[in-house]
């Protein structure tokens, strides 16, 4: 789910940085260390949408360094993955236990008790080294084929989410991308 959130960041600026370009500064080192970054209790920030100068809190002198910290209010555009939430991925990689397939930075695991009856070997079907293939042969899960899956539950883990999925569901399971898709 994507969201918009007013956040806080901290920088630490040098005194060679002071000047008239401060907070010019300030927006782009902001920018530059949360963007692309997980934030363990808000997701992924896909962008910074905009820093005020006026959100920019007066800085704290660090006696020992020279350095001074500065605390800033950001609004941001954040993609948390939630539980239950249908997705469209795109498959990175193929295994004998399953796949993972990627939403954005997000990657997913898809058990193979967590797919159609059809393809994981219980009414035939199953691993055949490339892809996993269904009993009649009309479906074929392969890199870079696209997946509707949903979501099962999420963790932050060293500053990156990752998931377990399902395509047991009905309207889940291998989508027509056209030619190619493209992870990010």
């Amino acid at each position: 789910m994507f969201y918009v959130k007013s956040l806080e960041h901290q920088i630490v600026l040098q005194p060679i940085h002071f000047g008239p370009k401060l907070y010019a500064t300030i927006k782009r080192l902001v920018k530059e260390s949360v963007e692309g970054v997980a934030l363990p209790h808000y997701g992924y920030c896909v962008k910074v949408l905009g820093v005020d100068d006026d959100n920019v809190k007066a800085g704290v002198i660090e006696y020992d360094t020279g350095d001074v910290c500065y605390t800033v209010q950001y609004e941001a555009l954040l993609f948390r993955p939630m539980k239950n939430e249908v997705l469209d991925a795109v498959v990175t990689d193929i295994m004998s236990l399953g796949f993972y397939a990627a939403v954005g930075p997000l990657k997913v695991f898809v058990h193979m008790s967590k797919m159609p009856a059809d393809m994981n070997g219980e009414q035939g079907g199953g691993f055949d080294g490339n892809a996993w293939v269904s009993a009649d042969e009309e479906v074929k899960i392969e890199e870079k084929c696209g997946v509707r899956l949903r979501i099962l539950g999420c963790t932050a883990d060293d500053g990156q989410f990752t998931a377990v999925g399902t395509m047991n569901d009905e309207f889940l399971g291998m989508i027509d991308t056209g030619d190619e898709v493209n992870a990010f």
